[in-house]
């Protein structure tokens, strides 16, 4: 059953996600992100890039190695 909004505790707003083609999502942060291995890693920045490549050296931030593409 809802409930009323508590005046002392108002509803968080909605996390903002936003996707780029082939680089990394954005999120509006702070965010605390819990990788597979149980591990939380935290962010307080405002925008947040998380990795989607998986080459990252700072997995899970992006680091922008999803630019970087092997000769041919």
């Amino acid at each position: 059953m809802p409930t009323a909004p508590d005046e002392e505790h108002p509803p968080a707003e909605p996390c903002r996600v936003t996707l780029t083609g082939e680089g990394p999502l954005l999120l509006d942060g702070p965010v605390e992100v819990t990788l597979d291995d149980g591990t939380v890693a935290r962010s307080d920045r405002f925008t947040v890039a998380l990795c989607t490549c998986r080459r990252s050296r700072a997995y899970p931030w992006c680091d922008t190695s999803h630019r970087r593409r092997t000769k041919r």
